[in-house]
């Protein structure tokens, strides 16, 4: 049975939203389940007739993890009724009602097809990472549906935007606003960084956090290099203890 998420609370409200409006701004915190729940909800609407959802995640691993979460819930693989497009992949098919993308690959289709045929929703997601890229693919899915589509519907969604600035941009659009879920947090800091590099002040976390609790460390690190060397000071010490070590970026291929 599908877990029960707060967002569910409100898609009856996102729907009423889209059918009176053709804009609606979504403020949920994280964990509200937004991303994996919205854009399959608006399958269901008679606005949208047999068009696709194009929906943008600003990172490559959001935007194929929230395409397989998607998938599964609903009962498919990836590349039927859901699939994505990122850079150098692309995993959709004739049947893709869902289509998970980053921001430049949404500027490009609206290069390629300024009218965005066969689209009748864009959802905007984490648009508090905001870019550049994000700004100019919501500016021109407005000017197409101001201009040449009032049909197409424009979704955006954050967990910490300011939600009244965006509405008032979409022309006074409607707010919806869904709650989301605590965890106690315990904040504990080390003491003061000494002078060693990045990646081998971060395996000396990882080393301690391991010591002091058991359960999954999530290291957060500035760039690709210093992830590569912070495994490699692991590497050692993590098979000692049968602990394993997974990177994670971008520009890593999906199947690992």
């Amino acid at each position: 049975m599908r877990q029960h998420l707060p967002i569910d609370d409100v898609l009856p409200e996102v729907l009423t939203a889209l059918e009176r409006s053709s804009a609606v701004v979504i403020k949920a915190p994280t964990g509200a389940g937004k991303t994996t729940r919205v854009p399959p909800a608006l399958l269901g609407a008679d606005w949208l007739g047999g068009d696709r959802v194009i929906v943008l995640e600003p990172r490559r691993i959001a935007a194929r993890a929230a395409a397989r979460r998607i998938a599964q819930e609903r009962g498919g693989e990836v590349g039927g009724e859901v699939g994505y497009q990122i850079r150098f992949e692309r995993r959709i098919s004739r049947e893709t009602r869902v289509v998970v993308v980053t921001e430049g690959i949404l500027v490009r289709m609206l290069q390629d097809d300024p009218f965005l045929e066969g689209v009748g929703a864009v959802v905007l997601d984490e648009f508090h990472e905001r870019s550049i890229h994000t700004d100019l693919a919501l500016a021109m899915s407005y000017r197409v549906q101001r201009e040449v589509r009032p049909e197409l519907r424009l979704v955006v969604m954050s967990a910490t935007l300011e939600p009244e600035r965006i509405a008032r941009y979409l022309g006074d659009c409607p707010i919806v606003v869904s709650q989301g879920r605590t965890y106690p947090v315990e904040v504990s800091y080390l003491e003061r960084a000494d002078k060693r590099y990045p990646d081998e002040l971060a395996a000396s976390g990882v080393r301690r956090a391991a010591e002091i609790d058991q359960g999954d460390i999530l290291t957060f690190l500035p760039g690709v290099p210093e992830i590569r060397r912070a495994a490699e000071h692991l590497e050692a010490w993590s098979r000692a203890r049968d602990i394993a070590v997974l990177p994670l970026y971008g520009d890593l291929p999906s199947h690992k």
